[in-house]
């Protein structure tokens, strides 16, 4: 399949089916005890810095466990399969003195996760696998203060921003990505910086991608940490035209619920949804067995409020493969055009009727 192929097939399979994404990477990763060599291998073996715990530089260290976790997910019954590069702007990187190497690790990222999922689709041609570009949020923030003493001081410039999210981007395209995830997303202002990003290059020439786009709600308040309520969060990226918008991470099925339906209610475009493993217990790990969040999800599905599903911290591609199995043959929520009218936001949503 051509690329272009490829995104025909992933529109036409959402109008078909509710999509499944794969689940966490952390927790795999985590699960497989890995030293500081593999961190290192051979190319970074001398490197200045302790490199355990960056699993985006597995894509060039350890990229048989990349590959593996794509085919876990993928057996699993996932649709979609992020690329290993959550955290590989420049700016993410230099917590590790690694900002030379984030188009290589996106580079290798995105071959990799095509390499499994072209080998998937080969097997199994009535269900084509496709590959998500992951693009994380940031250590910095561009709509807060990093010095409560001074509201106006910031890290970074948008610019600065929008540079980090262009170098990742361009690699991850040329990787041979499928569509752009913008998630986990705290702060909209970095997430708009992405979006420029993305939108820029299409201007200069770069065949475009879908682009989904995922918040999080950070606490029961149901607004992201840089205050935005979900009709806000929408207001601000609508214009991008995503092929997804949808929430991830920090809660639970039972406490996103509500911010789910309330996308679906507002939104003009395809709902996801990949919530964590219920929330953390005291020692930090995910309680909520594989069943437990199916049949959550399950619910949704059968209410309508979802296209895509999938799971975050603390999923496994067993509650993968539950929550495949929990909604194949559901139909996928229907998505309704909404009246034309000036919506704006602020911390609040503001609409002119």
């Amino acid at each position: 399949m051509t690329r272009a192929e490829r995104i025909a097939a992933l529109k036409a399979a959402a109008r078909e089916r509710i999509l499944i994404l794969d689940g966490s990477w952390g927790v795999m990763i985590q699960r497989r005890g890995l030293a500081e060599a593999d961190y290192r291998g051979e190319r970074f073996r001398d490197h200045a810095s302790p490199l355990k715990g960056d699993n985006d530089i597995l894509c060039l260290t350890r990229p048989d466990i990349v590959a593996d976790l794509h085919d876990a997910y993928f057996a699993a019954g996932a649709d979609i399969s992020e690329t290993n590069t959550f955290t590989a702007t420049s700016i993410a990187q230099a917590d590790y003195a690694l900002q030379g190497a984030v188009r290589d690790i996106n580079l290798a990222g995105a071959r990799i996760a095509r390499e499994v999922a072209d080998r998937w689709t080969a097997q199994e041609p009535d269900k084509p696998r496709f590959v998500a570009g992951s693009i994380g949020p940031l250590n910095v923030m561009l709509s807060m203060s990093s010095d409560v003493n001074d509201p106006g001081a910031r890290k970074v410039t948008f610019d600065q921003v929008c540079g980090a999210y262009r170098e990742q981007v361009l690699a991850l395209h040329e990787g041979g990505v499928d569509l752009f995830l913008i998630e986990t997303i705290t702060d909209t202002l970095n997430c708009k910086a992405a979006i420029k990003a993305i939108l820029d290059l299409e201007d200069e020439g770069l065949e475009p991608l879908p682009i989904w786009i995922s918040g999080t709600i950070t606490d029961r308040s149901g607004r992201t940490l840089s205050g935005q309520t979900v009709e806000a969060f929408w207001n601000s990226v609508r214009h991008a035209r995503p092929f997804a918008v949808g929430l991830n991470c920090a809660l639970g099925a039972e406490l996103m619920r509500p911010h789910i339906a309330e996308l679906a209610r507002i939104a003009d475009t395809l709902v996801a949804a990949y919530p964590n493993a219920g929330l953390p217990n005291a020692m930090g790990e995910y309680d909520e067995g594989p069943h437990e969040t199916a049949c959550q999800l399950e619910e949704w599905a059968r209410s309508g409020i979802v296209n895509i599903l999938g799971g975050c911290c603390g999923t496994t591609p067993d509650h993968i493969r539950h929550v495949a199995e929990a909604v194949r043959g559901v139909k996928p929520r229907r998505v309704e055009e909404r009246r034309p009218a000036m919506r704006l936001a602020g911390l609040e949503a503001f609409e002119l009727a």
